[in-house]
């Protein structure tokens, strides 16, 4: 993941109602610049630092930073307005005289610029003005070429893809979480004699963690880098600026992953609390510890992080003639690697670490969720 500036730095606010169409001069004299890396500028430089031309195309970085900040002072249906306007009035392609050769120069840098964008942050697209600003910017490049023209047909149907396969997901998620309470209430009624506890379902600790690795990724791929900004950004209630949310925040997949967390560590917490006998509650204990090991393994650390929460509990944790029984060596090695103190100093560590390891592994189990 590209590394972001500060948001707001990023952005001269008293700046956005200038003119956008500005000589280079102009805009050059509007970017702050730092040992040659963009820190700060006016929303209508931004843009068009952003907008790629015959000899220049924005570093990825950039784009990612842009696309991803800039929706704090604008949304994005109204930035990609700006951004057709200013590709348009700027290469001139709304003139019947534009040379084509000067057309096909241009027109893939466009189309590169649509479809990082569609790739990187495709729920922006769920807004049918954008989808409109989209076509209409694609109209004015593709002067019907054949060859861009497909490129575009392309653009969209893999946006189009993305976005059913998020709807998918996410109406599976409401199933399940609709389901929960339905389920809870079934397993409350048996009898405690005839309940499975989850060495019986799974009795290999790595095989697990695998599992759980993959359920990891899942839910993880689903959630867009714009969901982190606006979960942790809160409008001011003084501040009048309707642009930037006006909208009801859309961060329903980062919760998702959230109320997962959640869910596994109570799984842990229940499934050790449930067994009457004192040596059945201990070989839970060290089972989830030997899972949370794999867990630690694979690289899988919000799993392991999950594990240990659900064993701190009040109700586990309390439980001292079970823990007694229960060899900790382990469980403790575990939990310094996760201590909080030093900003998760240790942490920090052993993820650089599983990082490399993934890079430079040779077999599929020193790998981030291996293939089974």
């Amino acid at each position: 993941m590209p590394q972001t500036p500060s948001l707001v730095a990023m952005f001269d606010s008293g700046t956005i109602n200038r003119n956008l169409y500005q000589s280079k001069e102009e805009v050059c004299s509007e970017l702050y610049f730092q040992d040659n890396n963009l820190l700060s500028g006016s929303l209508e430089a931004l843009i068009q630092h952003l907008v790629p031309s015959v000899d220049y195309y924005p570093d990825r970085t950039y784009i990612f930073t842009f696309l991803l900040s800039s929706r704090l002072f604008i949304q994005p249906f109204e930035l990609m307005a700006k951004v057709c306007h200013v590709c348009v009035e700027q290469q001139r392609l709304n003139d019947p005289g534009t040379d084509k050769s000067h057309i096909r120069k241009i027109a893939p840098k466009i189309l590169q610029l649509l479809t990082e964008w569609t790739e990187t942050f495709p729920c922006d697209f769920r807004d049918e003005r954008m989808m409109r600003n989209l076509k209409d910017t694609a109209h004015h490049v593709t002067h019907g070429d054949e060859m861009y023209r497909k490129n575009v047909q392309q653009i969209i149907q893999n946006l189009i893809r993305k976005l059913a396969a998020l709807s998918q997901y996410e109406e599976l998620i409401a199933k399940i979480n609709a389901q929960s309470a339905d389920r809870m209430a079934i397993l409350k009624s048996k009898p405690q004699s005839i309940q499975r506890d989850i060495i019986s379902v799974c009795s290999d600790p790595y095989t697990l963690a695998q599992q759980l690795t993959h359920i990891e990724l899942e839910r993880l791929h689903y959630i867009g880098p714009e969901e982190f900004v606006q979960a942790f950004v809160q409008k001011n209630p003084l501040d009048n600026n309707e642009n930037c949310f006006g909208d009801k925040k859309k961060t329903q997949n980062l919760e998702a992953y959230v109320e997962w967390f959640n869910r596994l560590s109570y799984l842990v917490a229940t499934e050790i609390c449930m067994p009457v006998k004192k040596k059945h509650r201990a070989r839970i204990i060290e089972f989830f510890i030997d899972v949370a090991r794999e867990c630690f393994n694979i690289g899988n650390f919000n799993s392991l992080m999950a594990i240990i929460s659900g064993m701190n509990m009040s109700p586990v944790s309390r439980l001292k003639k079970t823990w007694a029984k229960v060899k900790t060596a382990k469980f403790d090695i575990l939990e310094h690697q996760m201590d909080p103190s030093s900003n998760f100093y240790n942490y920090r560590t052993a993820l650089r670490g599983a990082a490399q390891r993934s890079l430079t592994a040779h077999s599929s189990r020193e790998k981030v969720c291996p293939n089974g």
